[in-house]
């Protein structure tokens, strides 16, 4: 059988698989769910604060550093999900977290409370999702096909396809109802997670006893968390250029370039039509050329990707850097949840938590730094900042790679 039949081969039996489970089944239909729900919310919250809460625009910039406790909420969950093994349960619990977050914020009538909720509720409600990968993970390391990672990569789209269809419907139900309709909506949705995987319960792997030689007891020691801290921390760079990218690059295309609307519209939405389209071939890239080399060469991507938004003044200079982010983003979604669960794999919960709560992380560095660069860089010239991000990655993920961190 030729390569191609034996790819085609092993995306049938990951879909096979993802049909015939309802633990896997579920998920897809739960991250879904969550997609649409975060992503219909969070371009929302600025106005929000503004226009119903009354707050200045620069203080209204000042909630997404609030995802800087994402990460530590993200420590907690998923250290107490390795000690106990309650994937599921925790997973029920963090969804009910975002339930009643977003519904708070539905409610709120006065402007510290979305931030308190911001910083407390919505920090434990993320680590929903990587309970879920977690459970995943779990359930295919008792099965030995060669489709696990595939079906990973599939599952993951399911959550990237809700952030593709999110915005629109987050800014549809905003304009027919009202910003407080549309957080009830995804406080709905948070809930409505729980549904595709019932009373489902998946026992977790038995970890090792403590020993000498692997150092590991009750908990993960800071020492073996160090490749897993410094690939996040790289992940971070390359992330922080979003917020960047989100928050000027409409700015920019409109008031310097003078591109039309549509063609606007169609620069923003080239991004995430190349990243579902590289999606399901992430992991068959991986296989032939290296899981941290090809996120190397995605990070590589991201700085060509920023050169372009800051160097080539016009639409088509606009398109190429968003073809290039999607590659970008297209791998990494995939694969960064992979790597990080390998470079912990005796506390997959810890690391899929801290690897998935780090996105509010560089939403906040990309938000601030971004501000600041703008304010004395101009544009076009802020995007230099996310290229010079995307470099330190490339190198430091070419070094980790050089190194044999993981195969």
């Amino acid at each position: 059988m030729d390569t191609q039949s034996l790819a085609a081969s092993s995306k049938a039996t990951a879909l096979q698989q993802v049909w015939a489970s309802p633990l896997y089944r579920g998920a897809t239909l739960a991250l879904f769910l969550s997609g649409v729900g975060v992503s219909a919310s969070l371009p929302q919250i600025v106005v929000f604060l503004v226009k119903e809460l009354g707050t200045s625009l620069p203080v209204a910039g000042l909630y997404y550093l609030t995802g800087l406790a994402a990460p530590v909420a993200g420590y907690l969950v998923g250290n107490y999900s390795d000690r106990t093994g309650h994937r599921l349960g925790l997973f029920r619990l963090c969804a009910m977290a975002g339930a009643l977050g977003w519904a708070g914020f539905a409610v709120s009538n006065a402007p510290w409370i979305p931030f308190v909720i911001g910083a407390v509720v919505l920090g434990f409600s993320g680590s929903a999702t990587s309970q879920l990968f977690t459970a995943i993970h779990d359930d295919l390391s008792r099965n030995t096909s060669g489709a696990n990672e595939s079906v990973v990569a599939i599952v993951r789209i399911a959550l990237t396809a809700g952030w593709v269809v999110g915005p629109f419907l987050g800014t549809w139900l905003a304009a027919e109802t009202s910003l407080r309709a549309m957080f009830w909506a995804t406080s709905i949705c948070f809930l409505a997670q729980i549904i595709p995987l019932g009373t489902l319960r998946v026992s977790a792997n038995p970890r090792p006893r403590a020993s000498h030689a692997t150092g590991l007891g009750t908990s993960t020691r800071w020492s073996e968390m160090l490749p897993l801290l410094a690939f996040t921390g790289l992940y971070v760079l390359v992330y922080a250029g979003e917020p960047i990218k989100y928050g000027f690059l409409l700015l920019y295309m409109e008031e310097h370039l003078g591109i039309d609307p549509g063609v606007r519209g169609a620069v923003i939405g080239t991004q995430p039509l190349i990243e579902l389209l590289l999606m399901p071939f992430s992991v068959m890239l991986a296989r032939r050329i290296g899981t941290l080399w090809l996120m190397c060469i995605a990070a590589a991507f991201g700085v060509v990707a920023n050169l372009c938004f800051a160097m080539w003044p016009s639409a088509i200079g606009m398109f190429a850097g968003q073809v290039l982010m999607g590659g970008v983003w297209g791998l990494y979604m995939v694969l960064g949840l992979i790597v990080a669960q390998r470079l912990l794999p005796n506390a997959v919960a810890t690391a899929s938590a801290i690897f998935m709560s780090s996105s509010a992380l560089a939403s906040a560095l990309g938000g601030g730094i971004g501000g600041v660069g703008v304010a004395y860089l101009g544009l076009p010239n802020v995007f230099y900042i996310p290229a010079a991000f995307s470099l330190v990655a490339v190198i430091g993920l070419a070094v980790m790679a050089r190194r044999g961190i993981i195969r």
